[in-house]
């Protein structure tokens, strides 16, 4: 799943030199940290989020028909780290 998210989000962003998949698991489920140059978040997300949403909704169809639980998160690295 990993390597199909890095594929898509590549596809869509103008920079994908920077983009960054990072499987953590966490209560029995994988969470995929995206992390991407501040420009392509816009891209990434899309009006009104209709493209995030639909990442998530492929990566939950094709975890699970694996078996397996994944969610995806989309990692601000501009927020201020305590």
């Amino acid at each position: 799943m990993q390597a199909w998210l890095e594929y898509v989000v590549k596809g869509l962003v103008d920079r994908p030199d920077a983009v960054v998949v990072t499987p953590v698991e966490k209560n029995n489920m994988t969470v995929y940290e995206l992390r991407l140059h501040p420009t392509d978040v816009g891209k990434v997300i899309g009006k009104q989020g209709a493209t995030i949403h639909a990442l998530r909704a492929l990566l939950q169809v094709g975890s699970a028909k694996q078996g397996k639980r994944c969610a995806l998160e989309l990692i601000d690295e501009l927020a201020p780290k305590d």
